[in-house]
């Protein structure tokens, strides 16, 4: 697209949410609150989203009645994940501590030293990092 001034003004657009698949959006979602600490902006049956602390970007879940858990590391035919969430954390070991405490499960692959990848309770992977 060019700059002249021809060009039309594009609408106005605003990042609101990441959507994650879940068996069941309810249950995942309280995952999450517990993991992040984070508040309940709507609820309803297979549909919640979870609101940024600082006003950003928010965490929406979607019950899936076909939802296929994925694996990680992904080999030749297995569902693979589409995406994964990083969380910037500032101390590894008690992060991790408390993302098992809130439902996660340490993967167990780990392909760095200071990243240390979770599964949440629906299989989506997220990477705790330094």
């Amino acid at each position: 697209m060019s700059d002249d001034d021809t060009a039309p003004t594009p609408p106005r657009l605003r990042f609101h949410a990441t959507v994650l698949d879940a068996p069941d959006a309810n249950e995942l979602a309280a995952f999450y609150r517990r993991l992040l600490g984070w508040t309940v902006r709507s609820e309803e049956e297979g549909w919640v989203t979870l609101a940024a602390p600082d006003g950003g970007a928010g965490l929406s879940f979607q019950t899936e009645d076909h939802y296929v858990r994925p694996v990680w590391p992904a080999g030749p035919g297995d569902p693979q994940m589409s995406m994964h969430l990083d969380i910037e954390v500032d101390d590894l070991d008690a992060a991790s501590a408390h993302a098992v405490a809130s439902g996660a499960t340490v993967a167990g692959f780990q392909p760095q030293n200071d990243v240390r990848v979770h599964l949440d309770p629906a299989g989506h992977p997220f990477c705790l990092f330094l």
